[in-house]
């Protein structure tokens, strides 16, 4: 779905394709007949755009051949579809029986992560519609903490460095430009979006910025209104919204509420949770098992990394965060110049909700992007036709 900003400028709204398990070419095809064009068509939209999720072996066999390329393009043309934004966060494996810190690997100390996202970015060069000269990719925040040394620090800087000259080659080859977006996340080298702004220091703020995740953002217990001051003020750009919420226990000591946590403690994917402390300093646990066996105090609400669909909130006693969603959207395009361009709804955890059922998945999607749409509606975009 495309909206018009009071700026006359054009917000694009997806939903991630990481939420489908495919990680081949003949797959991500057959899901955008099993569940991307079903999806808009019950939108009753003319237009839907889809934040492709392409694993490294993917994005190099498509960055090697534009006649494959230009194949995948008019199959997303014929069904409605459009792409803008890639996400180049998890490298393969992403629906494996056990993600959990596998996904931050490889990280931005090895070649492979700069050539994957290289891939990534050619790729959607030859993915964007005709009418766009912009597109984003985002990429995990350099590592997970606990592995990060000083040495590959410096590797991850020259890294980038050389991620930034490939960009500007990519668009000097083919007239777009696609800039790369730094995902804070808990637990990782940048948590936080002052974290984020300070490891992009002397980089050069034309290709490399910050996908916002609002999840992450609720999770760290940041303030969207601070966050976003922060990056006007030091030049960072949002190249991506990711559309996400948090799970949130508001009395985590008390049995009912874990008893509900409990089901939500799955063992595929890594449930960052977090509480405040005291003096404003934020509590931490890297899963939400160990925060229920103990590592957390359970004074203050919990903040839960487990994203959750924006259009309803998580049966009670728990709650979502929706309001931090709400916020970022409000700070970003509710004043009189838009914040960013690429809105993307990133629910990737259908498949493992309490209760999930695989024939509710278009729907499920449908009602999030619908709920995207009423909230940029009533901040005053309008969508445009086609």
């Amino acid at each position: 779905m495309r909206f018009r900003h009071k700026d006359g400028s054009t917000v694009h709204v997806s939903y991630c394709t990481n939420v489908h398990p495919a990680e081949t070419i003949e797959g991500i095809t057959a899901q955008l007949d099993a569940y991307a064009e079903p999806v808009r068509v019950r939108l009753g939209s003319k237009r839907l755009g889809l934040g492709l999720w392409l694993p490294a072996e993917t994005a190099a066999t498509l960055a090697a051949d534009e006649g494959a390329v230009a194949r995948l393009r008019r199959e997303l043309s014929a069904r409605g579809l459009e792409t803008v934004t890639l996400n180049g966060f998890p490298y393969h494996g992403f629906h494996a029986p056990v993600v959990k810190r596998a996904v931050y690997y490889p990280n931005w100390s090895e070649p492979a992560r700069l050539e994957y996202t290289l891939h990534l970015a050619r790729v959607l060069a030859g993915l964007l519609p005709d009418d766009v000269t912009h597109g984003s990719v985002s990429t995990l925040p350099l590592a997970w903490r606990t592995v990060w040394t000083s040495a590959q620090r410096r590797t991850a800087a020259r890294q980038l460095t050389a991620l930034t000259e490939g960009l500007k080659q990519l668009a000097a080859d083919t007239g777009k430009i696609v800039r790369v977006g730094i995902e804070p996340e808990p637990g990782c080298v940048a948590e936080t979006v002052e974290q984020a702004v300070e490891i992009l220091t002397g980089t050069d703020p034309e290709w490399l910025g910050v996908c916002l995740d609002a999840c992450h953002l609720a999770v760290a217990h940041e303030d969207p209104d601070s966050a976003l001051a922060l990056l006007r003020s030091s030049g960072r750009a949002v190249v991506k919204l990711q559309a996400s919420t948090a799970l949130e226990a508001p009395e985590p000591a008390l049995a009912g509420q874990r008893a509900a946590l409990e089901a939500f403690a799955e063992p595929r994917f890594l449930h960052q949770t977090r509480e405040r402390g005291p003096g404003g300093t934020v509590l931490a646990s890297d899963d939400l098992g160990g925060a229920l066996a103990g590592e957390l105090p359970g004074v203050e609400p919990w903040r839960v990394h487990y994203h959750v669909p924006l259009h309803e909130e998580p049966e009670a006693p728990l709650a979502g965060t929706r309001e931090v969603l709400r916020a970022t959207l409000r700070g970003l395009l509710g004043g009189e110049r838009a914040g960013t361009g690429h809105v993307e709804v990133e629910t990737y955890t259908w498949s493992v909700l309490p209760g999930a059922r695989e024939d509710s998945l278009v729907e499920g999607l449908a009602a999030e992007l619908d709920w995207m749409r009423g909230e940029l509606l009533a901040l005053g975009l309008e969508e445009e036709e086609s």
